[in-house]
């Protein structure tokens, strides 16, 4: 089976593609925040945030100073385009490589006693 278009290597792992989606959801958000949604220590987000920001995908902005410097980050433009990218294409894995989709399993028959 080859990989479908738009399967992002870069944001697949569990953790970015989890940060990934937190940030699809809103314009900017709180490193706290992510950090506190995800259960993510502060080193662990940063190297995600940093990963992820190489490539474009995220903007970062550090505000304040002192002991209000907070940091607050969203997704670019091309992190969005990736991401929905991404997600079609995992959708197009999960329905069998992008032919008909499989019916929802509310809508498959349940089997008889027979076919137990």
């Amino acid at each position: 089976m080859s990989t479908p278009a738009g399967f992002d290597e870069l944001i697949h792992p569990a953790t970015r593609l989890s940060v990934v989606a937190l940030l699809a959801a809103t314009e900017w958000a709180d490193f706290a925040f992510v950090r506190d949604s995800l259960s993510l220590s502060d080193s662990a987000l940063s190297k995600q945030l940093h990963t992820l920001e190489e490539a474009g995908y995220l903007e970062l902005r550090k505000e304040g100073g002192g002991r209000k410097r907070r940091t607050r980050v969203r997704l670019t433009d091309r992190g969005r385009a990736a991401f929905e990218g991404h997600v079609a294409a995992l959708r197009a894995i999960v329905d069998g490589g992008g032919g008909p989709a499989a019916p929802a399993p509310a809508d498959r028959p349940l089997p008889t006693k027979a076919a137990r």
